[in-house]
């Protein structure tokens, strides 16, 4: 088994590389590649260094069997046939082919057997907040079908790649230290602030990000789910949040959706009010479950439950999700 990573020099592609050795993944031989910038870096892995080749057309994906690949839709879209060429099967971090009807976009823990029917050799991973709230709806799917849902995401500094989260760090110390503020990676400071905009606005007024989460959410669970989302940047430095109400066709008990995020594959059960025990970020980052808390009946609802997840977005929201479809892929026998 010969496994490719693009984009090795990223938050995800490092990520990669970290989730990859975690979970003793069964390969024989792995191969990095980056832009310009980044080639010639090298990294361990399995206690041997790996050098960042440059990606470029040629014939370096020669006998690779999957390619994880996270460097952007751009690059993704330039690169995929020299990629696909030689038979692997390229798993994509980024946008580029999440909404192509002939690309599966697949979680493991709800559809993966869309996997298996990949016409031009591709497998989309679907976007960070959308793979952690498929994981927690499809326990309640279990129950009754969910009619609508409403979210709103807090989205940590993490989202927007390793320099973002660099940038918070440098905000926190530059507004403590009374000197001006950097602000690249934001639209606005983050530090101390909230910034309800994720990617651009498209013309109906929700933004790009928002609308990933309405598309991403049906084509996963082949549903007719109307999603309504709003997407909020938090000055958290990993691991995302989303306060969800969801509307099903009878009405479901909390206790009854207790029982059913308890049993449900990815999940963790994290709701005791009480004793002040829900689901932070804070506590969560780098785990590889979405841990759901703060479950109740929705007051303005008859068939409405909401409920709190956390899951960390550079994993379960990337990496771990692409290594996990790669693992069904080798469990069943259909990587070539």
């Amino acid at each position: 088994m010969k496994v490719a990573i693009v984009g090795a020099s990223g938050a995800v592609g490092q990520e990669f590389l970290r989730v990859l050795e975690e979970r003793n993944f069964p390969l024989d031989e792995l191969v990095l590649f980056g832009s310009s910038r980044s080639a010639g870096r090298k990294y361990t892995f399995r206690g041997k260094e790996i050098e960042v080749k440059l990606l470029q057309h040629n014939d370096d994906f020669k006998g690779v069997d999957i390619a994880f690949t996270s460097a952007g839709a751009g690059t993704t879209k330039e690169f995929t046939e020299t990629i696909t060429k030689h038979g692997a099967v390229l798993i994509d971090n980024s946008s580029a082919y999440r909404m192509d009807e002939d690309v599966p976009l697949v979680v493991p823990e709800v559809n993966p057997e869309d996997a298996l029917n990949r016409p031009r050799g591709v497998i989309a991973n679907p976007n960070c907040t959308t793979i952690q709230m498929v994981v927690a709806l499809k326990a309640i799917e279990g129950l009754s079908h969910i009619k609508r849902v409403h979210v709103a995401t807090y989205q940590a500094a993490s989202g927007a790649g390793a320099a973002a989260m660099d940038e918070l760090y440098e905000q926190y110390r530059q507004v403590l230290a009374g000197e001006p503020v950097t602000v690249d990676k934001f639209a606005y400071q983050l530090a101390f602030n909230l910034i309800p905009q994720i990617d651009v606005f498209t013309d109906n007024g929700y933004t790009k990000e928002e609308m990933k989460m309405f598309n991403e959410t049906r084509k996963i669970m082949h549903s007719d789910i109307q999603v309504s989302a709003m997407c909020v940047r938090v000055p958290a430095l990993r691991s995302h949040s989303e306060s969800i109400w969801v509307e099903t066709e009878r009405p479901i008990s909390p206790e009854e959706a207790r029982e059913a995020f308890a049993k449900g594959e990815g999940l963790v059960l994290m709701d005791n009010p009480a004793e002040k025990e829900y689901p932070m970020p804070l506590f969560l980052a780098g785990k590889d479950p979405v841990y759901v808390g703060r479950i109740r009946k929705d007051l303005a609802n008859e068939n409405g439950l909401t409920f709190w997840i956390v899951g960390d977005q550079i994993k379960k929201g990337a990496a771990l999700n692409a290594v996990q479809i790669a693992e069904y892929l080798i469990k069943v026998g259909n990587v070539k």
